[in-house]
């Protein structure tokens, strides 16, 4: 079968075979297999600005007209040297299947055909017939992990001569990989936002990258379980100003006092210490909150982690009911929270 494991494929389209004259860029990432196709197609050594040199075409394009491809495929150079077919956002149309299971038995010998396809399941007949073919290679595109996006992470900070310390660099990968375009564009932000600066540090990709509202909950939560105040005014204001929905606030607080629950029964009951408790949770907590994850810990008893969560399941309630009010609503369970919070730090 022509095809290569996903590691692998970064290294083939950078240095393109003769042998395989007809390319599969495939997978759910789209961002990704964007990118992989530029750096193909630029690998090829052929001047992409050049329209008798490079023919670019729809997968619509191609099925409302299949002869089309082939005849493009087939015809000779009027200058001579090869041709780039570039065909982008290609599904699981059969007709396209069709042709290039042709034209894999048949290669073009002045054209190279480069696809674009989205996330064709194993078996699929575009892939299949890629897959089968002699002359063709069938290339997956998915999701980066960590390694891949520490790679992305270095290209784009490189070429902007900045450096990342180790914290920084351990958040910015758990805020990306979703999609190859996304990601760089959160670089690309985080960039420009570092401007002037040689190393980025963790409070910069804070303020930069990604959802406001996940770093606004975990923010308002945090002040919920020390009992500040000043701080959970400044982060719920912030969070509402936005335009978030103010019930993420709540729906991320009763997952911390769910979490905070069982971890209080390990202490009481199996008379674990809460360090420990906190290093073997699950799902994990982040490094940089398990400083705050240990004192919340040893300072909320069991009591009043049940009465935080019957507020909390109050509030959620009445907001729904009284949509218009849900800010003033949640406002103030919030606000009990925090009050809640710092008699338990002055009892401890």
């Amino acid at each position: 079968m022509a095809q290569k494991k996903s590691h692998e494929v970064d290294a083939f389209i950078n240095r393109p075979s003769s042998s395989f004259p007809i390319i599969l860029l495939y997978g759910p990432d789209k961002g990704l297999v964007s990118e992989r196709a530029k750096i193909f197609a630029k690998a090829t050594g052929l001047p992409l600005d050049d329209p008798f040199t490079v023919i670019r075409m729809e997968g619509d394009e191609v099925d409302q007209n299949p002869g089309a491809l082939h005849d493009e495929a087939m015809t000779i150079s009027m200058f001579g040297g090869k041709r780039l077919i570039w065909i982008r956002n290609v599904s699981g149309q059969k007709t396209m299947a069709d042709i290039i299971k042709h034209l894999a038995a048949e290669p073009p010998q002045d054209a190279i055909i480069l696809i674009e396809a989205g996330d064709l399941k194993k078996g699929a007949a575009l892939r299949t017939a890629v897959e089968n073919g002699s002359a063709a290679m069938a290339l997956p595109c998915y999701s980066d992990d960590a390694r891949g996006i520490d790679g992305v992470i270095d290209d784009v900070l490189s070429a902007a001569n900045l450096q990342i310390s180790g914290d920084a660099r351990q958040l910015l990968r758990m805020s990306l990989g979703g999609d190859r375009l996304a990601t760089r564009g959160e670089l690309e932000k985080l960039c420009l936002y570092a401007k002037g600066k040689s190393r980025i540090e963790l409070e910069d990709v804070r303020a930069s990258v990604g959802d406001v509202s996940v770093a606004s909950t975990d923010e308002i939560v945090d002040a919920l379980l020390l009992g500040d105040m000043k701080g959970f005014n400044s982060s719920f204001d912030r969070l509402v100003t936005s335009g978030t929905a103010p019930f993420l606030i709540l729906n991320a607080a009763m997952r911390q006092f769910q979490q905070l629950q069982l971890m209080r029964h390990s202490v009481e009951v199996e008379r674990k210490a809460p360090a420990a408790i906190i290093a073997a949770a699950r799902p994990p907590i982040f490094f940089t909150r398990r400083k705050l994850m240990e004192t919340a810990l040893s300072r909320w008893p069991a009591a009043s982690i049940s009465r935080a969560g019957e507020r909390l399941q109050k509030a959620v309630l009445e907001s729904r009911q009284n949509s218009d009010l849900s800010v003033p609503i949640i406002r103030q369970c919030l606000m009990a929270l925090v009050v809640e919070g710092a008699r338990n730090s002055r009892a401890r």
